[in-house]
């Protein structure tokens, strides 16, 4: 295989968050979970002598996009017609961009697991309207949902400057968090709001220029992107090895089987028949306004994650928390009672992350969680208080709060759970274990000093955990130290 070089260029897919569609005031729902067909107008059912209309929003939405990727903006943007014939699409064209788009000229850096970064170049940004959606059913059958059709999206097409199934999984991981923190998209790909196709090609070392390249279309996850491309260049390398052509071909995705489709040979580029829509203006876009929407940009992930470095978090728990937007308005949210970054940073990061995962909750739920970030932060602080210790924390008070909810200091105060911090009372409990285990104090004033932590658990027994760790250690070590006299 290192005789072999992996090329892809990545086409995204992302739904703008408007509430009406890109070219009539038809309004958008969830296409998962409307009933089929009831958000639709006669525009996107494909009538006869009906006028498109741009939506405003969706196109400033889309600046943003090409904004947060470093784009220019042009000041000339022009939709054209892209004519293809398919259930899908009613009219029989899609109303996109061609020679005009929306932004061009692009980049993001993203970091590699060495720890370096790679800059990949953004080719273009453009908009356009998305399809409806097929559902195929028994009997060689589909059925048609147009509810989406007509929903703004925008197409964001890289280079071919992504050289693995890992960067080009970085790549899309960056870009969905930029879209989430901008408010443009949710991120939710198992809805289809956010779709990946993967051109791939390899090269041979001593080739000097790029192979023929396929193209696998409508990847509706990222670990579904990362399976395939690994597929497709494996059975690239595999039929050059054998001496055969690879075709260009568009391709799906079996991910039950983990296998790749042939679904048809790559028709030309011209029989899509590229010309300007007639019945929408040329959309002339003044320095003024892509200021006003420049201006309008929230603290983006690299911005953010370099705050939270300030703050006194590593680099690897800073980008850990601003992968995902809920994650990050969950950890803030935490930050605003007061709390300290880092000890924040590593409850949320170990605690909440392992109930989640145990529970195989998305991280994009946090905020609809039970554990509220309140909470949470109280927890905390209930333990920095000195209140409760940690354990009790963790296993008697936090899995409450996860399964319903509630107020930490309540839960602490009704069952009794306060810690234990009076030296009297645990002077006397430490008095018992000493004379109970004479065999541990003998080795411990032998000099093995390990012998302490036994006797410092079972203190902590008897005392139900509910001891000051800090208190217990203390005494603890006084007692010992003055039998040796």
């Amino acid at each position: 295989m290192s005789d072999w070089k992996t090329i892809i260029g990545l086409e995204v897919h992302a739904e703008m968050l408007t509430e009406t569609k890109m070219f009539s005031a038809c309004p958008v729902v969830d296409s998962v979970t409307a009933d089929p067909n009831s958000a639709t107008d006669p525009l996107s059912l494909g009538m006869p002598g009906t006028l498109p209309v741009i939506n405003r929003r969706a196109m400033e939405y889309g600046m943003m996009v090409g904004l947060a990727l470093n784009c220019t903006i042009p000041p000339f943007n022009q939709f054209a017609r892209k004519n293809y014939f398919y259930p899908d699409l009613p009219k029989g064209y899609q109303i996109s961009q061609y020679d005009h788009p929306l932004a061009v000229d692009g980049y993001v850096d993203i970091e590699l697991e060495d720890g370096t970064t790679k800059r990949i170049r953004v080719r273009r940004a453009h908009m356009e309207e998305d399809t409806g959606k097929l559902s195929h059913v028994g009997g060689g059958a589909s059925l048609v949902d147009y509810n989406r059709s007509g929903v703004p999206l925008l197409e964001i097409v890289t280079e071919p400057d992504i050289n693995s199934s890992a960067e080009a999984e970085a790549y899309a991981r960056k870009l969905r968090a930029i879209l989430q923190f901008l408010g443009v998209n949710h991120g939710d790909m198992s809805k289809g709001v956010l779709r990946f196709e993967a051109n791939v090609s390899v090269m041979h070392k001593d080739d000097a220029q790029f192979r023929t390249r396929t193209e696998i279309k409508n990847l509706n996850s990222i670990r579904s992107m990362v399976r395939a491309i690994d597929a497709e260049v494996e059975r690239q390398i595999a039929l050059y090895k054998r001496g055969e052509m690879v075709k260009p071909a568009t391709l799906g995705w079996d991910e039950d089987n983990g296998r790749i489709i042939i679904q048809r040979y790559k028709e030309r580029p011209d029989e899509y028949r590229y010309f300007p829509e007639p019945d929408l203006p040329i959309v002339e876009v003044s320095r003024a306004w892509v200021e006003r929407v420049r201006a309008s940009l929230p603290e983006l992930p690299d911005a953010k994650r370099a705050r939270y470095v300030g703050l006194g978090l590593t680099p690897y728990d800073a980008r850990i928390l601003t992968m995902d937007r809920p994650v990050a308005e969950y950890y803030e949210a935490m930050l605003q009672t007061g709390l300290d970054a880092k000890t924040a940073a590593n409850w949320v990061t170990g605690d909440l992350f392992r109930l989640m995962n145990e529970a195989k909750i998305d991280r994009e739920a946090v905020n609809s969680l039970p554990l509220t970030a309140q909470a949470f932060a109280q927890l905390i602080q209930l333990v920095e208080r000195g209140t409760i210790n940690a354990a009790t924390a963790r296993k008697e008070v936090l899995p409450i709060l996860w399964a319903e909810g509630g107020d930490p200091a309540q839960i602490v105060e009704a069952r009794g759970l306060a810690q234990v911090s009076d030296p009297d009372l645990i002077g006397r409990v430490l008095d018992e274990v000493l004379a109970a285990d004479d065999d541990a104090v003998r080795s411990y004033l032998s000099g093995k000093e390990q012998a302490a932590n036994a006797l410092f658990g079972q203190a902590m027994k008897q005392l139900k955990g509910k001891g000051d760790p800090a208190v217990v250690r203390q005494l603890l070590t006084e007692k010992l130290q003055a039998k040796r006299g």
